[in-house]
């Protein structure tokens, strides 16, 4: 229980995180076919949040290396600020994509910096458990944020001011803490393969979600509006 108390500032800011960045996808699905996108161009904006994901993965390692844990943490969610920020002053379905590489980047890299710093202070016989509570706040974050785009008007500056509003302060409690935080090699390499000659049974499973659910965020909410249901209903 103690360990668990010790990791709260950052489960708190994995909760904040979650709020701004879980929101904004079927946020912007709904804002795009408000303002006329077609479907082409909102599955793009789903494309390049995963490229800007994909970036984020290979960069935050080198970068928490170079600069250490609450520095790179701080970098990603400026990038997932700005990027929330800058929709509604340019609406323009290719501009929106480079906000999303954006977004996609702050949550990749700031996922990478807890969970790293949470691995490097946990011990075997509290790692099941530590992980198991960070899902669980992860996943809460994740359902209220869907919850969230029910009460948000699409296309308004307001919903996406919010949104970054939320993600900024998900820089309080981390850059707060009193945990030490963990020392790390200069400049860590990502090793995808790796992770393959460890499990590839495992390498294949995530390739298997990560094709059918990352599509589904993006369709749902399309398919949702086609037949009829308000955006509570789609939340």
């Amino acid at each position: 229980m103690r360990l668990m108390i010790s990791f709260a500032a950052l489960f708190l800011s994995v909760i904040l995180l979650q709020l701004s960045t879980g929101g904004v996808g079927p946020l912007d699905v709904l804002s795009g076919l408000t303002l006329g996108f077609s479907k082409q161009e909102i599955g793009f904006l789903g494309s390049a949040h995963f490229l800007g994901f994909f970036i984020g993965c290979w960069w935050s390692p080198r970068l928490m290396g170079s600069v250490g844990h609450s520095r790179a943490f701080a970098a990603f969610t400026a990038l997932g600020a700005i990027g929330l920020m800058a929709h509604m002053m340019v609406i323009d379905p290719y501009a929106w994509a480079l906000m999303r590489v954006a977004s996609g980047l702050c949550v990749a890299g700031c996922y990478t910096v807890i969970e790293a710093w949470l691995q490097a202070k946990v011990t075997n016989e509290s790692r099941g458990r530590t992980m198991g509570t960070y899902r669980v706040v992860d996943m809460t974050g994740s359902l209220t944020a869907q919850m969230i785009v029910g009460i948000l008007a699409p296309a308004s500056y307001v919903s996406y001011n919010l949104l970054a509003i939320v993600c900024c302060a998900a820089l309080i409690p981390l850059t707060l803490t009193r945990v030490q935080q963990p020392e790390t090699p200069a400049s860590p390499r990502l090793r995808p393969r790796l992770a393959m000659d460890r499990s590839p049974l495992a390498a294949a499973g995530v390739v298997v979600a990560a094709v059918s659910s990352a599509s589904f965020r993006m369709v749902g909410p399309i398919y949702g509006q086609e037949v009829g249901l308000t955006a509570a209903q789609i939340a």
